[in-house]
């Protein structure tokens, strides 16, 4: 019998980051160790669609993804496994041992496909629901990684129906937060689809709709002139902290267009910061990732203002890019753990994590004599 694990590597989704998630999954797909693991391909379309081929992320790549056959994760007597639609009959495919979800996003990194893969018994890589939705939700984020004591510039959270109906009232609740320049962003995406910097009023209401179209919750928050330090964490109970790196943008931020599109863009690792300074932004890592209950992986990214010195949290990924050029990955290979190691580790926390959910008493039963 074979001893490899049957893993099951799904990408894609319903989220502004689908093209994204291809980029992210063939680098894994390309890493993956063909002696340990046995891999079945899911795509999941923009409209939601589950899909499975042996080459799905190939013609996904090649946007022919709705031509392939339904797929389904369902469990039997508590065993999870990978089923496609033929002929309107479901063919068993395989037993899964682990799922690796390679998305970003909505419907991605957000808790909603982690709570299937709980209620299907699965074992996967990365955060659970609790802590991926509430590190996918900006705002929310904010007000958790504040009450553990580390500090985040001033916000406001505004709906799409307050901006649709009342635009004037946003823009006064926002010019009473901060003075301009503000950052506008979807409050639940990440590599930087639909952030803008919005330097005056005019600019202002364009972000706004802009931002609107990609969420129903938007964030603003004060802009200031800031370096951006980013921290890798993998880990469960125990976890392994990044030295800190630093993004140079070739923007006025670190935008969509920098971080996928215009090679590998320049960075410092380590960042160039005093100890002092690296260590405290190391420890607030650490807090944030156990603030929000996080698991597998994480990065946590933070501002350091360059007129005072003074940092600021921003936010925290819990499914963070895995392209060749992505920050997390950089920032522990340059602590020796190479991509391929961090793959094989990701998915043992994976294992691990689920291994520790088996020991959870399910049932309770009251003794008659009480």
């Amino acid at each position: 019998m074979s001893t490899k694990l049957n893993l099951v590597l799904i990408f894609g989704g319903k989220s502004g980051e689908h093209a994204v998630s291809l980029m992210s999954a063939r680098s894994v797909l390309n890493a993956l160790d063909s002696e340990k693991y046995q891999v079945f391909q899911v795509g999941i379309t923009r409209e939601g669609r589950w899909t499975y081929a042996a080459n799905a992320l190939e013609v996904f790549e090649n946007k022919h993804g709705e031509s392939l056959n339904e797929a389904f994760i369902l469990a039997r007597n508590e065993t999870p496994y990978l089923y496609e639609l033929i002929d309107g009959q479901l063919r068993e495919v395989t037993q899964i041992d682990i799922v690796f979800p390679v998305l970003h996003g909505t419907f991605g990194e957000d808790g909603t496909i982690q709570g299937l893969f709980e209620i299907q018994n699965c074992a996967y890589v990365g955060a659970g629901v609790l802590a991926s939705s509430v590190a996918m939700d900006k705002a929310l984020c904010k007000d958790v990684v504040a009450n553990a004591g580390i500090p985040v510039l001033p916000y406001g959270i505004f709906s799409r129906q307050q901006i649709e109906n009342d635009l004037p009232a946003v823009i006064e609740a926002v010019e009473g937060i901060s003075a301009y320049p503000v950052f506008v962003k979807p409050a639940n995406l990440g590599s930087s689809v639909g952030i803008t910097k919005a330097k005056n009023r005019s600019q202002l209401q364009d972000s706004l709709r802009l931002a609107a179209r990609y969420d129903r919750r938007i964030l603003v928050e004060r802009g200031i002139e800031a370096r951006e330090i980013e921290i890798s964490v993998l880990g469960n109970e125990d976890v392994v902290v990044s030295v800190p790196g630093e993004i140079v943008p070739g923007d006025e931020f670190y935008t969509y267009k920098d971080k996928y599109h215009s090679g590998d863009p320049e960075t410092a690792i380590p960042a160039p910061l005093p100890e002092p300074v690296s260590e405290q932004l190391r420890t607030w890592a650490v807090q944030t990732f156990r603030a929000i209950d996080g698991a597998g992986l994480a990065r946590v990214d933070f501002l350091l203002d360059k007129n005072s010195g003074k940092a600021w949290f921003n936010e925290i990924n819990t499914m963070p890019g895995f392209t060749q050029i992505s920050m997390y990955s950089k920032l522990l290979a340059y602590s020796g753990l190479n991509y391929r190691q961090l793959i094989d580790q990701l998915i043992e926390l994976g294992l691990e994590r689920k291994a520790d959910q088996a020991r959870t008493l399910r049932k309770f039963e009251v003794d008659d004599e009480q």
